[in-house]
Parts: structure tokens; C-alpha cells; sequence
């Protein structure tokens, strides 16, 4: 069957310096396995499906596939997945805000021309990471433990842990380690950013190793929310701040975050790149 499909790049206001994800916006009807085996075969970070509205409050639903796992909220996908709904002439029922449904509920978008906003969902886990846990990620990645100043579980559906350097060089310099036994781990690294570049003030990194491979995400909007919360909750950062993503893969992606009324808010540039139809 021929459904409507989207690849959308988010978080960079230069076309194909972003992330891209795959939209497909008539999901209805898909088996889950057919849903996963087209996000495998893709080799995108992540798809989407859209789906009817459960919740009479939301404009429609999506279910987010990274290759083999599904996952209950992603920040780019959830930006993506939203300017493909509009460009397609979706209507939300308020001009200024899209209401997504999800696996992590109901997720407000804030439209403002060519750049979205999600609210941050809450962590399903947080705290201070073991330290067994912290050695660990600290062995993959290959640093000395004195440079951490901090780290915390920042888990808002993906499943990061992330760990605060010292300064973005360092962050730029890690070459991880693949461990030999197999597993999954998600790392989100962050270091400052020289003050002279206000009002960017943080530099990113996102890895996920699974089953000896690994794989840099350009640019992630679950991990920058989660995270920046915890930045600011722990006396790090102030609201507003830009952060930057994507430098070592060769991306430029740029992350906008402000707080308001408690709620965390991550936005950025979303560009459609591919229209068409797909066969599934």
C-alpha cells in the first residue's frame, strides 16, 4: 500500500546539518513488526508512524521506532513528526500549539513559524548514576574520572545516562571504547562551551554502543531536555541557553531551551527534505 512519507531534518536551520527522521504519516493499519522492519531497513535513527488520536485533546498519535526498539518519547522525532503533519495540511485544534500523543501521553508542541517546541517530558528515571555504573561509562569512553564534575540517569524514554566534563574540548576529543561483552548503553556527554560564545553554552554528544557497534546521534532532543533540566536543577545553567550538537559528525545542530512556569521547553529549525510516498 502507498502511505504518505516525510524525511524531515530538525534542529539546524542548514538543510542536511540536523537530524532527519523518516515520517509516515498513514500509519493506520500497520502491524507493529512491519512498522519495526522498515525502521530497521532505513538506517535512519529513528521513524515515525501516525495514528489516529486516542485523547480527545491531542491532533493525532505516533509511535517512534529507533531500528529494532521502540521507544516512548524522542525530541526530534516528535518535532519532525509534527512539521510533517502540518506541512501535509494537518489543522491543530489551536493554531499555536499541537497536542502529540504518545507512549510518554500527551505532548504539547509550540509552533512558531519554521521552529517547534516540545515540553520536556518528565524522567521516568533519575538520580546520581552507581559507581560501578559510573567507572563503566567512564571506561568506554576513554576518559580520566577527573574530569567529571557530575553525572545523573536522564532518562526520558530513550534511556540516557550523562555525564558532565569539564569543558567541550574534552567532550570533542572522546573516542569511545567498544566493551566486549554485549549490551546497550546510551551516553549523553556534556562540556561548557567557552563563555565567549553566549548564548551557546554547552556542547553535546550522544552515543549509543549496542552489540559492539556504535552509532553518534547528530543532534537529540530527549537527551538535551532531560539533561539541560538537570543542569539547571544542579546550579550548571540558566535559562535561556543554546546548545550545540552534532560538531564531530559533522553537523551543526542547535538546540533552544527556556523554562517557563517550571516546564522545560526544547525547540528547534525543522525543514522538510523529502516528500513522497512510500510502500508499506
Amino acid at each position: 500500500m502507498q502511505r504518505r512519507f516525510y524525511q524531515v531534518d530538525v534542529f539546524s536551520s542548514t538543510p542536511y546539518k540536523g537530524n532527519p527522521v523518516g515520517v509516515v504519516l498513514d500509519g493506520q493499519g500497520l502491524e507493529t513488526e512491519a512498522m519495526q522492519a522498515y525502521s530497521l531497513w532505513s538506517n535512519l535513527s529513528e521513524v515515525t508512524y501516525v495514528l489516529p488520536a486516542s485523547a480527545d485533546q491531542a491532533d493525532f498519535q505516533f509511535r517512534i521506532f529507533a531500528r529494532q526498539h521502540e521507544y516512548r518519547f524522542a525530541g526530534h522525532p516528535a518535532l519532525g513528526t509534527a512539521r510533517a503533519w502540518l506541512d501535509a495540511g494537518g489543522v491543530p485544534q489551536n493554531p499555536r500549539q499541537l497536542i502529540l500523543e504518545c507512549g510518554a501521553g500527551l505532548v504539547p508542541i509550540n509552533i512558531d513559524g519554521d521552529v517547534l517546541s516540545f515540553a520536556s517530558p518528565a524522567s521516568i528515571r533519575s538520580g546520581d548514576l552507581e559507581a560501578d555504573e559510573l567507572k563503566e561509562l567512564v571506561t568506554i569512553l576513554d576518559i580520566d574520572p577527573a574530569t567529571v564534575k557530575d553525572s545523573q540517569w536522564v532518562d526520558n524514554g530513550p534511556g540516557w545516562a550523562a555525564v558532565l566534563l569539564e569543558n567541550s574540548e574534552q567532550v570533542l576529543e572522546i573516542v569511545p571504547k567498544i566493551p566486549q561483552r554485549p549490551g546497550r548503553w546510551k551516553i549523553g556527554v556534556i562540556g561548557a562551551l567557552p563563555q565567549e560564545r553566549s548564548p551557546e553554552k554547552f556542547e553535546f554528544r550522544a552515543l549509543t554502543i549496542e552489540d559492539g557497534a556504535l552509532r553518534e546521534d547528530p543532534v537529540t532532543g530527549s537527551l538535551n531536555g532531560a539533561a539541560t533540566d538537570w543542569l539547571i536543577e544542579a546550579g550548571f545553567a540558566t535559562a535561556p541557553l543554546i546548545n550545540r550538537q552534532g560538531s564531530k559528525v559533522g553537523r551543526q545542530g542547535r538546540v533552544y531551551l527556556d523554562r517557563q512556569d517550571s516546564q522545560l521547553w526544547v525547540g528547534g529549525a525543522t525543514t522538510i527534505l523529502i516528500s513522497g510516498t512510500i510502500e508499506l
